[in-house]
């Protein structure tokens, strides 16, 4: 049965090549910035990465990391709902805060858990949302877990709109 499930797996996996849809991991050497180095010895012009300011690879974020995973470790093993949350993090979004100068901050891992996290707090059953059917997955699975109404249009069509 294994050499059947194989088969079918690699037919599979040889149109989604043929196909042009297959993506090749790419294996970066040097610390992520607009210009890194493949392990091939590429040099090539990084647009996709999140380090939008380049404070990844900025020496003072670097020690403050290593003073942070010397202090507390490395990470809290969960979600701080389920562990709580670390002084230094409350520390971090109470000085967020009082620069954007709000009551208060809440901060996430990722872009993708930011808006699932976003609607449902703010949003009621008497709100409604207008989204474009071609938004990110995540702002989607955000929607999808708030109370308010959910109006869809095509996108980029304004008639639809």
């Amino acid at each position: 049965m294994s050499e059947c499930i194989n088969k079918a797996i690699q037919a599979e996996l040889n149109q989604i090549k043929k196909d042009g849809l297959f993506k090749e991991e790419r294996i970066i050497v040097t610390p992520q910035s607009s210009k890194i180095e493949t392990y091939k010895g590429h040099q090539v012009l990084n647009f996709c990465a999140n380090n939008y300011l380049g404070l990844s690879s900025q020496p003072e974020i670097i020690e403050a990391a290593k003073a942070a995973i010397d202090s507390h470790g490395f990470g809290m093993s969960s979600v701080r709902f389920i562990c709580g949350t670390q002084d230094i993090h409350k520390e971090l979004e109470q000085k967020i805060s009082k620069f954007v100068g709000t009551e208060d901050a809440i901060l996430y891992a990722a872009a993708f858990d930011a808006n699932g996290g976003l609607f449902e707090p703010l949003l009621t059953a008497e709100d409604a949302i207008i989204s474009d059917t071609l938004n990110h997955a995540s702002i989607i699975d955000g929607i999808r877990l708030c109370k308010a109404k959910r109006f869809r249009y095509i996108s980029n069509d304004m008639s639809d709109l």
